[in-house]
This record gives C-alpha cells, structure tokens and sequence, in this order.
C-alpha cells in the first residue's frame, strides 16, 4: 500500500528511534502535523518558539548521545532555527532539522512564506537536503541520521516541500547507507599510534587537552585507563567538561580564557601536549604565537580538517577518539611505556600552582554567585545535569561545579548563543525525566527564550533554572570596566522582571534568595517541588569571572582579582545618562 510523504516521514523515523519531535506547526507541514496527530510512537513536543524547538533538540542530543529532532513549517519558521543549527554546528551536535517548504513548482517565486534554508543553511550544517521526489524521502531520512551522526557529528537539514508530503509512494527503508563521497575514518595510522605513544613515554612534563570529541565517541573510559596508566595530568576545554573525572587528582579543569592558573601554567610550560578531540580554538590557545611554546603536540581528531587548522602539529591521527585509546592504550601497556621516572617532578610542580592560585572568591554579606554554584554542586552531589546561558553564568558553571560523567554539562560552546540553557534543559528533561536537571542562568539571557516557560509547565517537567541576578549583562560589563575606562553602554538591564512573579504567572513556581542565608534553603526547597523552578538569587552586581586572559595576550598572562581601587566610584549608566538609582543597582561601586 503507497503511503503519504508525511507518513513515509514518520515511518522513517519511527525506524532511527525517534521518540521526540520538538517543533511547531504551519502551513507547509499541517500533512505532518495530521500524521502526528494518531501517532502513538513519537510524541511532538510543542515548543513556543521555532528557536527552543532546535535548542531543545540540541539539548536532548548531547544529554543522550542520540541525533535530536525539530520539525518547522517554511519561511520564518525556518529561519528562526537558524541560531539553533548554527550552535549545533559549532559544537559538534548530531541534529536533523525537517522544515516544511512551499510546492516544488513554486520555490523561487517569492510564494508566501517561502525562504531559501536550503542556501541560508549551507554554512551552518553538516549536510543539507531538499527533497523534490516522494521515491527518494525515505532514503534521504536514513542518510541524514548517518551523516549527522557519524564521523565529526552535526546538524543535517531536510527541506519537504508541501507537494512531497501529500505525494504518494511504496515505502521502503533502506538497511544501510553508501553515500560515494563521505567515508569518515575510524581507525587511526598505527604508526602514527606508535610515535604518539613513544612520545609520551620520552615526555618529562606532558599535559592531556581533553575536548568534546571524548564525549561524542564515548571515550570517557578509555580517556581515564589513559591517564592513570601514564601517570597523566588532563585539561579539559569547555566542550570537554565529564570526558575526564572533575574531581579527580590528575584533573586540572578547564583551560584557556578564564579557566584555571594551574591548567593554563601547565599547558604553557609543557613539553607535550595531547590533544584529544578538540580544535584549538581561540578561547583555548589565547595568542597563538606564544601557545605551549616548548611543546610538541599529538592531536587526535575524527576530522581531518581540525588538525593543523589553528596550531602546528608533531604527530597527528585522524580518527574516532574511543578507537585510537584504545590502540594507543594497548601499544603503551605492551611496550611498557607508562610514565616516565620524571613524571612526579611535574605532578608536584602542578600541586603547588594549585595551592599557589585555587580557585576562590570571598562570600560577604552579598550573594556571590559562585556561591550559589558551589552549593547546587554540594546539595546534589554532583549528581545532576547542567546547563548554561551564556556569559559569567556560564564560566562560573565551568569553573566551580566538578562534572565526573559524560552529558552531564550542556552548554554553548563555539556560537555562546544566549537563550540557549533553558530550552536544552528542556530537552535534556525529556532525554532523563528522572534526572535531576538545573539550568544555570543570567538575569540577561534567560529572557531571550523563557516564553519555554510554558512548554515546561504543559509538560510538568521538574527543570530547576538558577538565575544569577545582577542586573547587568555581566560578561559584557566585566569587559566595559576592564577595558573600556568603564563606560557601561547598554549594559545595564534596568527594567529587569520580577523572575517569581514571572514564574507564577506561567504556572510554575518562584523562590527568591536575597542574602547567602537564604541560599541552601531555596535550592533545596526547588529540588523538593516536582514542578518547573525558577530560583532569583540576588547577587553581587560588580562580581566578575577571573582567571581571566585578556584578549591577545597569552594564556599564562592571566588577570586576577584587582584591588579595590575601584570602590566608591559613581556608576554611570549611558543607557538613562544619570547615576543608577534604581532598586536593582547600586550606586556606588565594590568589588
């Protein structure tokens, strides 16, 4: 019997394990929307915004490894799924976007609702696909799913025009996809292996740079048998953040912009670097001139075109992370090449940077937001999923909470897409409903997508999301006043929401934390109430993130705590041109 496009669509996903749908409806995509009506295998989650659904999915993707999945009618509701492709793109995440698209005879005729995602996309996907015949649907899906989800991982678009989902075909999966010019490689150059593991054993301060690929390929295990062996220090960029145990003794943090003194002192003064599943990117390498100057460096990477893009490489491997420590971990255990006797010279030299520099703040009679961070981790053990904004949010996620496992921290890595927390706390939620999942946010970026507020209460999801509330657009103010003689224009979020009325309002429930007292108490009482949680926490409004590396300078040429020559200074703000008076910001400045 010939089946509709829309139904050759919902078989064929109900094929690759789709559970979830987030989307929202429109025109072009009512044939689907129909379908999904009667479905009783996939549930489409409504979204408020086309934004959240691709967030959402984005969410749902990195917490369970698998590909997720939003549907979106044509033109604008393409469009707005732009930020969130793009996010995914950047950090590496397995997504297929369906969006509807007008009739094949109209595309490029300006029809209502009509927009080119195909060509709007292009630099933002993996791979992209307009299907323009109802014979050619099913076998599109099933590559779509392989390319996003195998080799470096990413977002696959597919564009339905209406006439292809109301056409009629014979519908039949196909078992496996051959795509001629796409064949990833999996398996690493085993003499390359061979000069890495060499290397190491020869290396008297060698340093491991953890990146998100750890976690995409599921290496997490292979990366701690890895390190314990070697006797191993590990960094871990801000996509990296579980591939290697937070709290572990060889674990350093993260690294680069505002990651720790001892992770970033260990990398400059390094004689080896391992590079496993990251890109160099400009947060990690600071001035790249001067990046791990007396270093050779061992990159292992599944895309080819990540190595040597950004730094020199010695021995570069191409290929799955998992598989090469696997190789790499046999080759260095039968050759007896572990540590070298040198090796506890260096771990002692990094033991005394971290007492030299731990990473600290002082707890006053104000609400430092750090402090939050430290008890959310206390209160749940470590046990619980979070996400991020982006900005000071979401350094002081990375900095002070210790993520032991893989897909426990959701964040924006490459695109730092504000508004992007809450949604992928939404979709991490349906992912584990019975996981604890917090959202970590600013008082700025969670007004970019709280209308998810809605979707959340629908649902009865328990999302918890922290907001750290300042008052300020906080990065962008830490930077005004570092290096633009504190002029603060348009920083200052005056008018900001009353976030508990704000909750009420959706059916949710809001807790306001006001001095540190009141702390513990809001965040215990969020985890107790099965519902959506916003928390408010009334924080220090001139608190910024340090270690931090200015722009241009080298990733050992940290900025700390500066001293209080700044306190008593009027604050300006040139948004209202006069002194701050309002009841959310101080007039007078301190640190």
């Amino acid at each position: 019997m010939k089946l509709s496009g829309a139904q050759i669509l919902i078989e064929s996903l109900k094929r690759e394990g789709v559970k979830y749908i987030f989307g929202y409806p429109g025109g072009q995509v009512l044939n689907i929307f129909d379908v999904l009506y009667d479905e009783k295998d996939i549930q489409l989650i409504l979204t408020r915004h086309e934004q959240g659904a691709a967030h959402a999915a984005d969410g749902y993707a990195r917490a369970s490894g698998k590909p997720g999945v939003c549907l979106v009618t044509s033109g604008p509701g393409a469009t707005n799924t732009v930020t969130g492709i793009a996010t995914a793109y950047m950090d590496s995440i397995p997504m297929v976007v369906l969006t509807g698209q007008v009739p094949n005879m109209l595309i490029g005729n300006d029809a209502f609702q009509e927009a080119d995602i195909v060509g709007i996309t292009r630099p933002c996907t993996k791979y992209n696909f307009l299907v323009k015949d109802v014979s050619d649907l099913a076998r599109t899906i099933k590559e779509a799913f392989y390319i996003a989800s195998t080799g470096r991982p990413g977002p696959v678009l597919v564009d339905l025009p209406k006439d292809i989902t109301v056409a009629k075909a014979d519908f039949k999966y196909p078992e496996k996809v051959e795509l001629r010019s796409y064949h990833p490689t999996f398996k690493g150059n085993l003499w390359q292996i061979k000069q890495a593991a060499d290397a190491i054993s020869k290396s008297r301060k060698p340093v491991v740079i953890a990146g998100g690929g750890v976690i995409s390929s599921g290496a997490a295990a292979e990366l701690k048998e890895f390190a314990e062996a070697a006797k191993l220090p590990v960094t871990m960029t801000m996509m990296g953040l579980g591939g290697f145990p937070g709290d572990h003794k060889l674990s350093l943090g993260m690294l680069g912009m505002h990651g720790t003194y001892f992770a970033n002192m260990a990398v400059h003064e390094s004689d080896l670097l391992i590079a496993i599943g990251m890109r160099f990117d400009d947060r990690v390498t600071g001035r790249v001139e001067d990046f791990a100057p007396g270093a050779k460096i061992i990159h292992i990477d599944i895309d080819p075109t990540s190595i040597r893009k950004n730094v020199r490489v010695d021995v570069p491997i191409v290929g799955d992370v998992k598989d090469v420590l696997k190789v790499l971990n046999k080759t260095m255990h039968d050759e007896g090449e572990h540590a070298s006797p040198h090796r506890k010279v260096w771990l002692d030299r990094i033991e005394d940077w971290k007492a030299e520099h731990p990473m600290d703040y002082e707890q006053g009679d104000v609400i430092k937001p750090q402090f939050v961070v430290e008890k959310i981790y206390e209160i749940t053990k470590g046990d619980a999923i979070i996400t991020t904004e982006v900005g000071q949010n979401q350094m002081w996620a990375a900095q002070f909470f210790k993520y032991r496992k893989p897909r426990t921290w959701i964040s924006s890595g490459g695109l730092g897409t504000m508004g992007y927390g809450f949604p992928a706390a939404i979709g991490a939620q349906f992912a584990f409903p019975n996981k604890l999942v917090f959202d970590i946010a600013g008082d700025g970026s969670i007004q970019m997508n709280i209308q998810e507020l809605s979707t959340a209460v629908l649902h009865n999801l328990p999302v918890k999301v922290a907001i750290l509330n300042n008052c300020f657009l906080g990065m962008v103010r830490q930077w005004q006043e570092l290096f633009f003689q504190k002029r603060y224009s348009s920083t200052c979020l005056t008018g900001t929401p009353d976030f508990v009325k704000v909750a009420e309002a959706y059916g949710a429930v809001g807790l306001r934390a006001q001095k540190p007292s009141d702390v513990e108490g809001v965040i215990r009482e969020a985890i107790k109430v099965k519902r959506p949680t916003f928390m408010d926490f009334v924080c220090d409004q001139m608190e910024k993130v340090y270690p931090m590396v200015p722009a241009g300078a080298a990733i050992n040429e940290m900025l700390f705590r500066p001293p209080d020559c700044l306190t008593g200074e009027k604050l300006i703000c040139k948004t209202v041109k006069q002194e701050l008076k309002c009841k959310c910001v101080r007039a007078k400045r301190g640190m």
